[in-house]
């Protein structure tokens, strides 16, 4: 029987969602090379994951639904709010939209497209000045562009977890974290030791605020 808010088989809406969602990245992001735009494909992969099970079919939902009904009978899982998993397996009583986990993950999502929005000027200019980019957000770590799509991707993980998307992120990830190594040997044949000094004093992916800059290393994919 199917629940009377049941807000799924919107493909229409998975759509558009996936198509807003990746357009605002390239907008930001705009892509100059095939690496850019294997970046950019990953996390357009994960958003269509994401919104196909948002508003298409819920996948997850009906794998979990036997384990799901038998430690919280009282929700109805085939209602749309209940796909905000995390709200509902903490407890929260009051609309899913005004959730802890559901805040929190527009201030990921939101900090992602900023520090996107932010990076593009900078790293234009250092290739229209054939120099190396190490001024706003690049002046902090190595590789904005990417830790700005990981937060991005883990804002929408708190906000509507699904099996796939969970399983996606940490690969995702670790390709990123390939696609800056390999990045940075083609850095490094580019600018020589102008650029091997910069990895020594900028982290690659995780910045360490309040801390010298020259704490980075060029291994600090941690």
């Amino acid at each position: 029987m199917q629940s009377a808010d049941y807000g799924y088989g919107l493909w229409t809406l998975a759509v558009l969602n996936s198509a807003v969602f990746i357009l605002f990245a390239w907008s930001f992001f705009k892509p100059l090379n095939a690496r850019d735009w294997r970046s950019l494909g990953l996390y357009s992969g994960f958003v269509v994951a994401l919104f196909a099970e948002m508003y298409g079919f819920p996948l997850t939902i009906y794998l979990l639904s036997g384990w799901l009904t038998s430690r919280f009978p009282t929700v109805d899982w085939l209602s749309h709010d209940a796909g905000h998993l995390l709200e509902m397996l903490f407890g929260w009583k009051l609309n899913p939209h005004f959730g802890p986990f559901h805040l929190l993950s527009f201030l990921f999502i939101f900090a992602g497209f900023a520090l996107l929005a932010r990076a593009w000027p900078v790293l234009y200019r250092a290739q229209e000045q054939k120099t190396v980019a190490t001024t706003g957000p690049y002046a902090y770590v190595r590789h904005p562009q990417y830790l700005a799509f990981i937060a991005v991707m883990f804002g929408f993980l708190l906000q509507w977890p699904t099996l796939l998307t969970v399983l996606m992120f940490p690969v995702l990830v670790i390709v990123y974290a390939r696609l800056a190594r390999t990045e940075e040997r083609d850095s490094l044949q580019r600018f020589g030791e102008v650029y091997r000094k910069y990895m020594e004093t900028t982290p690659a992916l995780w910045p360490r605020f309040g801390l010298p800059r020259h704490v980075g290393t060029a291994r600090d994919f941690r």
